[in-house]
């Protein structure tokens, strides 16, 4: 599986790299995906943020320099770190102790050995999914600005749609329909490096309205997934069973297009409650 081992390639170059400049951007290049893709799987897969893998990984390592004798501020520069405040600060979110405490006799220190990937189909539920050519297409909607990267969206999407939901932008956004795809689309592009473009929004051809945001889905490819049960566990479940279990044996790998959730009116709340995943793909 090419696509495992670019993945395992990247926590490599990780491991390297921890004493020196990480790039969100050069990961994703060993993994053969963009930015976006890179950290939503890495997500998905480890349950845990990338940001915070990285961060266990150096405190993990700071802890052993630091009980051979290393001076605090020689390993907080050493993992990056220009202020010792700022050390002290991530070292004690890990071990909950302070860094000078980490040298005492006796004292309980976490390690986090670094993670390799290897993923087993198992194949236990069905997967209802179709791959369809689309052409480009216009979508109008409401938008927010994250400069955070995945980490800071995974936080704050949720609480968009709350928010849209709440201000009746919604149901405003279904009379908005006017061509397929019908439904509506939480879509995320990124502009620059951690920067991204999160859209709820409606495909249509219709008047830009006063606080409303067009931009146009490229043509591309799409493995498109049913998903039922209700939100948004079921959907974060099918995000990482099609991470985990369909794209590393499918013959796609992720291309460089917007993830699109799409939602039907109906009660999310439902556990017969139906939406689509579509993933952007190309053939390896």
């Amino acid at each position: 599986m090419e696509w495992l081992s670019w993945l395992n390639e990247a926590m490599a170059y990780i491991e390297e790299h921890l004493c020196g400049e990480l790039k969100v951007e050069k990961l994703a290049q060993i993994a053969r995906c963009s930015s976006y893709h890179f950290q939503r799987m890495f997500s998905y897969l480890a349950d845990i943020p990338l940001s915070e893998y990285i961060r266990r990984r150096k405190m993990t390592l700071a802890a052993v320099d630091l009980q051979r004798g290393a001076k605090v501020i020689d390993v907080a520069l050493k993992y990056g770190y220009d202020s010792p405040t700022a050390f002290n600060r991530a070292f004690q979110s890990v071990h909950g102790v302070s860094p000078s405490d980490a040298r005492k006799n006796g004292v309980v220190l976490k390690a986090y050995p670094p993670i390799s990937f290897r993923i087993t189909i198992k194949g236990v539920s069905e997967m209802n999914y179709r791959i369809e050519k689309k052409g480009a297409f216009r979508i109008v909607g409401v938008k927010e600005h994250y400069t955070g990267g995945s980490d800071e969206s995974f936080a704050k999407v949720p609480l968009f749609w709350q928010r849209a939901n709440a201000e009746g932008i919604t149901k405003k956004l279904y009379s908005m329909i006017n061509r397929e795809p019908h439904g509506i689309m939480g879509v995320c592009t990124w502009t620059s490096k951690q920067e991204l473009d999160y859209y709820i929004a409606v495909a249509g051809d219709g008047e830009v309205l006063e606080g409303m945001h067009e931009f146009t889905i490229p043509e591309c490819t799409w493995a498109i997934f049913e998903c039922v049960g209700p939100m948004p566990e079921a959907i974060q479940n099918l995000y990482k069973r099609i991470i985990s279990e369909w794209l590393p044996s499918s013959g796609y790998v992720y291309a460089n297009a917007p993830d699109i959730e799409l939602y039907f009116d109906g009660d999310m709340d439902s556990e017969d409650y139906r939406c689509e995943v579509w993933v952007p793909v190309e053939k390896k």
